[in-house]
């Protein structure tokens, strides 16, 4: 197994385009796209400011775009891809947790995928999204560990706790699989539970 880190700005036209270009000269075609950057600078509608706004349609929706876009270009030459995009179980259900742009970019990543499945399907190339619910990361285990959102969760979430490190794994790997060359325009709720409690 190779692998060829670069550093790339995924908001950065430029700097995606040049990315495509590397991997394709470095292994000749790209079969899985997962597009999985994501931030958020979260407040209240009547307070969230333009650069707030921005920042997170930029990081987690613009730059689903702008990496769809560029490879999905040599997906078509090679008549095949699997492009999975990361989502949130909040860009299928609004919830009031003054993040409105977070849960505007994630519904319009679902509903981009959604578009773009249809779209590529003629070329072999299949476009779906997961969304994950509450997952235990270093940026959210603080948060989570509390007792306050331990018992949050077991009123909202059936399975009553966050996912755990590598339970992502085989809804990503299926979706990226050639078997799976049926499925196209899937939103992949990966929450627990959390969304068909609603």
């Amino acid at each position: 197994m190779k692998a060829l880190p670069i550093q790339c700005d995924v908001t950065d036209t430029q700097q995606v385009e040049a990315t495509v270009e590397k991997a394709v000269a470095e292994f000749g075609r790209i079969d899985v796209l997962v597009n999985n950057a994501g931030s958020s600078k979260a407040n209240p509608v009547t307070e969230m400011t333009d650069e707030e706004w921005n920042f997170t349609i930029d990081t987690d929706l613009t730059s689903v775009f702008k990496m769809t876009r560029a490879v999905a270009k040599t997906m078509i030459d090679q008549s095949y891809g699997r492009i999975i995009n990361i989502a949130s179980m909040y860009g299928l259900l609004g919830t009031n947790q003054n993040a409105g742009a977070y849960h505007a970019s994630k519904a319009g990543v679902v509903n981009f995928s959604r578009s773009s499945a249809a779209e590529l399907a003629p070329y072999g190339i299949t476009v779906n999204t997961i969304c994950p619910g509450y997952f235990t990361t270093e940026l959210t285990v603080d948060t989570l560990e509390t007792e306050d959102f331990k018992q949050y969760m077991a009123i909202t979430v059936p399975l009553a706790r966050p996912g755990k490190a590598g339970e992502l794994n085989a809804g990503a790997i299926f979706l990226g699989s050639e078997e799976a060359a049926h499925v196209t325009g899937v939103a992949l709720p990966i929450d627990g539970g959390w969304s068909s409690a609603k």
